[in-house]
């Protein structure tokens, strides 16, 4: 499997690159060119400098040429240079920063438009979703990074190529100096750098625990455990260990690192600059076989000829190290969705007559979620979906809203499979209060609107009409802007941090705001006592008397005025009717709805009259211990 995954990553690591180059090439060309010429720039000026402007004064001196004539090339040669030097600077200051947002900008773009296309279960797919995150993580400074190193690999190749033709034009044997610095960067560094990899390796967890440790001592979450137990003495104690972890992974390696090292310095540097030069020396001054013009350019090329080389090897290096980063981003791009969010299809319509579930079964992860379930839901009619956890009641609602797509059976608005509509257009028609509700950093009314396209002059009186059905209007008439304040402290110091039921009581103003057809109801008053929660359920039930209407909810009280009960259990329906339907079958329904009073009149009585006087308003109430989410 290593080998294979080796063989995977060096067959596609240089397709890889170029793939990101024609990526980048897509959001910004200019700064693909202004990369690409700066490195030739870069390469051509190190080459022209050691090989032909150091040879060409010296023998002009040797043979006598005019002071003016060779002062007049000197300053060519220096105007040119500093063109270069002026292009260089104005790309970094100016036309760089520029292009590096225009890449944000488009880069993300793109990222964000296919994490908003591919299906939700790719979000709970934890493989899928960590090669998202490494994806998305500086994606717009990796992926010019990688263009960088290309740019660098490719003319490092061609410079080193010319450097070894200007030295064995002017000495054949000089060019085996160079040997030296290819064996220092491709022997040795590379051993370095398989030392470093596993150091690093070794320590992570010890890096991973210090990281945890310096996190948790400055956030305010865990400030009170902090101050009231003992946790500072643990804390300290595994401080302690994990920095003599990376005391202990460090002397592991450190003496194969510094022989090495020694190695590297002595083949890259040394040899060659002390070897070349004693050399050229000898040519020169002894034997006299070499021109002091040659010497100079053998000592100049033998300096750009090392770092070309440097330059060369890590840039591969870079290019294999980014060919996974950019095989995540590749393959994250390249995904082809299952339900993809902008599929096009039939209108559905603004009306819903019925939707039926006919044989539907649904597998997540090979494991058989909703079975052989059939249901049906009439326009305008309210319906209950009950059952313990795990019965499947959130699942019908993700196949109803194609988050998912069944496995088997069919989905069917109005006769029509639901597979064939506009996704956009069909999921339009609902409405959703889900449980596991979350907060955005904006303020309350753009939390309550959430982007649905309700005119100017219209929305402040929604938010508010939908804020005081949903219970929550006089609690945010408390706060400092109104339904102008922002929500969390994420940008705002002075942001409103909601309690668990005053946000959920604006994530049921979400489904009132909203003008659709199906309104559909997640466990719409788990947070709310069972007064809020009756007042609640009385505004739903008059306000959305046009609407389908569904609730899940394990208070049974608040259900039983639905006009049809679906009970869950396994994944399927188990039993189906309404309230008084169910009650005198006396099957699992009536036994839970028996429980639940039983468990609530056992509290009511211990809690007195107003508890007493409740239960008689409300002829049920779920206490704790009835729960059947």
């Amino acid at each position: 499997m290593a080998e294979k995954e080796k063989k995977i990553k060096r067959s596609r690591a240089i397709a890889n690159n170029f793939y990101a180059l024609r990526l980048l090439w897509r959001i910004c060309p200019s700064l693909v060119v202004h990369k690409g010429v700066l490195r030739f720039l870069g390469y051509f000026e190190w080459l022209f400098y050691s090989a032909f402007f150091m040879r060409h004064v010296i023998n002009s001196m040797e043979s006598g040429e005019s002071y003016r004539k060779i002062l007049t090339y000197v300053v060519v040669v220096a105007i040119v240079f500093g063109s270069m030097m002026f292009y260089e600077n104005l790309l970094s200051g100016a036309i760089f920063p520029v292009d590096q947002a225009i890449v944000n900008k488009g880069l993300y773009r793109i990222l964000f438009r296919k994490s908003r296309n591919v299906e939700l279960a790719c979000f709970e797919d934890s493989d899928f979703y960590d090669r998202y995150t490494l994806a998305m993580e500086k994606a717009d400074d990796r992926l010019i990074a990688t263009s960088e190193a290309l740019f660098k690999s490719i003319f490092g190749a061609i410079a080193s190529v010319c450097a070894f033709v200007f030295m064995y034009q002017i000495d054949p044997i000089s060019v085996l100096f160079i040997i030296l610095p290819v064996i220092g960067n491709f022997v040795f560094n590379r051993k370095i750098s398989h030392i470093d990899y596993a150091r690093n390796k070794d320590m992570a967890p010890h890096n991973r625990r210090i990281a945890y440790i310096n996190r948790v001592m400055y956030l305010p979450d865990y400030a009170k455990e902090m101050r009231l137990t003992g946790v500072f003495r643990l804390m300290k104690r595994q401080y302690e260990e994990a920095i003599h972890g990376v005391s202990d992974v460090t002397k592991k390696y450190t003496k194969r690192a510094m022989v090495l090292h020694w190695f590297y310095v002595m083949f890259t540097f040394t040899f060659i600059f002390e070897g070349l030069l004693i050399y050229g020396a000898y040519r020169t001054v002894v034997s006299h076989t070499m021109s002091l013009a040659q010497l100079s350019v053998i000592t100049s090329m033998m300096v750009s000829t090392t770092w070309i080389l440097i330059g060369f090897t890590e840039a591969l290096t870079e290019l294999f190290k980014n060919g996974l980063f950019i095989e995540y981003l590749r393959g994250f791009l390249e995904y082809k969705e299952r339900i993809p969010e902008d599929s096009k299809g039939a209108d559905p319509g603004t009306e819903i007559r019925s939707v039926e579930f006919k044989d539907v079964s649904f597998s997540y992860k090979d494991k058989e979620v909703i079975s052989h379930l059939s249901m049906e839901f009439r326009g305008g009619k309210t319906y209950a979906l009950v059952g313990h956890n795990g019965a499947g009641k959130t699942t019908i609602i993700k196949l109803l809203l194609r988050f998912y797509d069944p496995t088997e059976g069919q989905i069917l608005l109005n006769g029509r499979d639901i597979r064939e509509y506009d996704l956009r257009k069909y999921r339009n028609l609902f409405a959703t209060a889900f449980q596991d509700h979350r907060m955005f950093s904006m303020t309350v009314a753009e939390n309550v609107i959430m982007g649905e396209p309700i005119p100017a002059e219209e929305r402040e009186n929604r938010v508010t009409e939908a804020l005081k059905l949903a219970g929550a209007y006089d609690k945010v008439q408390t706060l400092p802007k109104g339904i102008n304040t922002i929500l969390t402290h994420e940008f705002d110091d002075e942001g409103a941090v909601l309690s668990g039921g005053e946000f959920q009581k604006i994530v049921v103003a979400r489904a009132f705001v909203k003008d659709c057809p199906f309104k559909v109801f997640d466990e719409p008053s788990s947070a709310l006592d069972p007064i809020a929660e009756g007042t609640l359920f009385d505004n739903i039930y008059k306000t959305c008397e046009k609407n389908t209407l569904v609730f899940i909810s394990h208070r049974l009280s608040s259900v039983q005025n639905a006009d049809w009960v679906y009970l869950l259990a396994d994944g399927t329906v188990k039993e189906a009717g309404t309230h008084r339907m169910l009650m005198e079958q006396g099957g699992l329904y009536a036994d839970m709805y028996n429980k639940q009073a039983k468990n609530y009149l056992a509290i009511s009585t211990k809690g007195g009259t107003a508890a007493g006087a409740e239960f008689k308003a409300r002829p049920v109430l779920a206490a704790e211990g009835g729960d059947l989410a």
